[in-house]
């Protein structure tokens, strides 16, 4: 299977930089500053699963063309902010060829609609990971903490050749994975829990363990997360029993010091997916008639952060 990840930041990187790591056919399409950067270093990984140094193959938009020429991609990564999405569909267009899959690794639900106008939905795999990875000053990958792993599978639900094939090259890279004959039940746990965290966390400014240690905190997240998990209900896609338990627990735990992705970004002054998952919860919870007043809290503060950006 011949792949081509789009970026080699913190996501792209880590779960491109395995594969390319254990020989699987991985190419990086990068910008000409980041493909002299990884021709001068490699691609390099640091993470409490195991350090890594990787020669990474590049290519930048202009040699994409050619290469696709010489020989079509099997598979395009899509690892991207939801904010830069345009920019990565017109990025990736001409490595898509007619037997081209596209599978993105985005956070939220939003992205599939404009995947599938672009390139038929029949061409976008389901996907979803579970990392917090950064890239560092140096250009290194940095893996904070020890989850790693991706879940991918055929939205239409049921085994597929393509999805064996990248499971195949997942285990063989030991990357711990999920090839999912129910995509979408593994999407919403995923939303629903990621739009509780990113909600709380954001409107709050603080980890999930100085959230619950305030009075009111550990209600505050619960009742956060009940509205989330009501939306998902009214979606079709109620939340299991221990994807639930497990959830909550982490959303209340104590001297916990996570924090959402979009809470790092917004403590660095930088743009954050508001829209794409607490917008969104916002939205369907509207859509549905669902009273949600933590998310429709977490999302005005979000718009004001956002426009006081500019």
């Amino acid at each position: 299977m011949r792949m081509l990840v789009l970026g080699a930041g913190g996501t792209g990187g880590y779960f491109g930089g395995r594969l390319a790591q254990s020989g699987a056919d991985v190419s990086f399409l990068v910008r000409p500053p980041r493909a002299a950067q990884l021709a001068r270093d490699g691609l390099r990984i640091r993470s409490p699963l195991g350090d890594a140094e990787v020669a990474a193959r590049t290519l930048t938009a202009d040699a994409l063309p050619g290469a696709v020429a010489q020989a079509p991609f099997d598979l395009v990564i899509l690892s991207c902010k939801a904010y830069g999405l345009d920019g990565a569909i017109e990025a990736v267009a001409p490595a898509m060829g007619k037997g081209t899959t596209l599978m993105p690794i985005l956070n939220g639900l939003l992205h599939y609609a404009a995947l599938d106008t672009r390139f038929g939905r029949e061409r976008v795999l389901g996907g979803l990971c579970f990392i917090s990875a950064t890239l560092a000053g140096d250009g290194a990958i940095e893996h904070l903490g020890h989850p790693a792993s991706i879940t991918f599978g055929e939205r239409g639900g049921g085994p597929s050749a393509r999805v064996d094939a990248f499971a195949a090259l997942c285990a063989q890279a030991g990357i711990d994975h999920v090839a999912s004959a129910n995509i979408a039940q593994e999407q919403w746990n995923k939303f629903s829990f990621l739009a509780a965290l990113a909600a709380g966390t954001c409107l709050m400014r603080a980890s999930v363990g100085d959230i619950v240690a305030a009075e009111g905190g550990a209600d505050f997240m619960a009742a956060l997360h009940e509205e989330c998990l009501a939306v998902a209900a009214a979606q079709g896609q109620p939340i299991p029993d221990q994807a639930r338990e497990t959830a909550r627990a982490g959303l209340t735990l104590a001297g916990s010091d996570v924090k959402a992705s979009m809470l790092r970004d917004l403590e660095a002054g930088g743009r954050v997916e508001a829209m794409h998952i607490v917008g969104d919860m916002h939205h369907r919870a509207e859509r549905h008639g669902i009273a949600a007043p933590q998310l429709r809290a977490a999302w005005a503060h979000l718009q004001c952060y956002e426009a006081a950006m500019g």
